[in-house]
Formats: structure tokens, C-alpha cells, sequence
């Protein structure tokens, strides 16, 4: 895991991969306790039986579980320890080329993008892409906005 403690660390790892995480399999339980905390109970998720006869062939997840388990993911891969505070400034763009069926597996791979300079601080840019196993399309291409305050 790439630690980063001080500012001008940030700035070097610009335009850099930081690696991947360890994949995980998603299970319909994580499906199930998602669906419970968004009320996103479509069938499509949640109901195992009826999909069996859909598009997929079994249950998938949400394309936000996806997207929300991005900093988990992220923390194996990197952590950002620099002095003040850091904030989670949003998003860019997100898409969900490939749909996640329960039993498979994810990982995380990140690349860190520009680090610019602003009156309040550095606003870094992070590419995130969600890969499947044994798929060709990514499952989440997100990019995010971090802050460093001083």
C-alpha cells in the first residue's frame, strides 16, 4: 500500500497508476443489505428466483453498491496521511459499462490523475476503474475529487 504523508509526495505520484486491491466476491447478502439501506429493492437484485429468468441470468448488484464500495476498495491500494484536512470534494463522471452478477469477483485498480493547486488547497483527481474477473468490460469507471486542506 502506497502511503503518502506529505504534499510533495502527492505531487509526484501525479499522473501515476497506484495499483490494485485484492478482489472480493459479491455475494447476494451484500446485495440484500444494500438493497435494505437504499430501499432499492428492484428484482433484479434481490430477487434470486425471478432472475434466474432475466436478462443476466441470476442476480446483480447495484451499480451504486458498486460505486460505494470504491474507498474500501481504495484503501488497500492507497491512504492519504498528509497534514489538514481531506474531503471528499464528488465526482466527475461514473459509469457502469458491465453489469456485476452475485458470485463474482471484483477489484479496484486506481490511477492517480492531475493535482492541481487552488487558493484552498490540492485538488486531486483519481481514476477508478471496477474490474470483473473473466470480464472484458469493467464493471465502474468512476473519476472522484479529493481536497488536501493546509
Amino acid at each position: 500500500m502506497k502511503v503518502f504523508t506529505t504534499v510533495e509526495e502527492v505531487v509526484a505520484a501525479a499522473n501515476t497508476e497506484l495499483g490494485s486491491s485484492d478482489w472480493i466476491t459479491i455475494d447476494q447478502r451484500r446485495v440484500d443489505q444494500f438493497a435494505d439501506a437504499t430501499g432499492d429493492h428492484q428484482w433484479i437484485h434481490v430477487d434470486v428466483e425471478r432472475a434466474k429468468t432475466g436478462p443476466f441470468g441470476g442476480t446483480i448488484a447495484h451499480g451504486y453498491l458498486t460505486l460505494a464500495l470504491i474507498p474500501w476498495l481504495g484503501s488497500q491500494i492507497f491512504t492519504l496521511r498528509t497534514p489538514g484536512a481531506k474531503l471528499n470534494y464528488g465526482l466527475n463522471k461514473v459509469r457502469f459499462p458491465a453489469p456485476v452478477l452475485v458470485g463474482a469477483k471484483i477489484r479496484l485498480t486506481v490511477s492517480m490523475g492531475e493535482v492541481a493547486e487552488l487558493p484552498t488547497g490540492q485538488q486531486l483527481t483519481f481514476q477508478h476503474v471496477v474490474e470483473i474477473d473473466g470480464q472484458e468490460k469493467p464493471a465502474c469507471v468512476a473519476e472522484s475529487v479529493v481536497l488536501l486542506l493546509p
